[in-house]
């Protein structure tokens, strides 16, 4: 078993959603990765965020840098085991992310919410539509009514 720090980056401005082709996983999924021994999850979400995209961690305003979604998960691919992931949210425009580690992931896709939602289960992460029903929510909440 593993903890886990994803991160889903969300341009607020155009309302899109960062996900990423894990090469290892088959899958799209939110950045991030394995914290390390004696890390805090969100010292870990500032590493592999510098790593993974080349941009400094920004929390979402909405959650700061609280997790706002935990998963227990069974992976895919070589090394088969158990993942334990706590989701933070980031804020960073689409425009500034020029980088991604082409190592772990062939692409980065830019999508809004409905755009994850109508995408299939077999080609995201296992939990990616109750995260995205979750922000949706939560973001719907603290919108003033007109």
């Amino acid at each position: 078993m593993h903890l886990v720090s994803y991160f889903v980056v969300l341009d607020d401005t155009s309302d899109r959603l960062l996900l990423v082709a894990h090469r290892k996983a088959g899958l799209w999924l939110p950045t991030g990765g394995h914290v390390e021994p004696a890390e805090d999850p969100w010292t870990t979400v500032v590493r592999e965020c510098q790593e993974e995209l080349g941009i400094e961690a920004i929390a979402s305003p909405l959650t700061g840098e609280s997790p706002f979604f935990l998963t227990v998960t069974e992976t895919r691919g070589p090394g088969v085991h158990t993942d334990v992931s706590l989701w933070y949210l980031l804020a960073a425009d689409a425009d500034t992310i020029t980088f991604y580690d082409e190592g772990e992931f062939s692409a980065i896709r830019w999508l809004t919410p409905d755009q994850v939602l109508a995408e299939s289960d077999d080609v995201l992460d296992p939990h990616m539509h109750r995260f995205t029903r979750k922000l949706q929510r939560a973001r719907a909440a603290r919108s003033p009514c007109p």
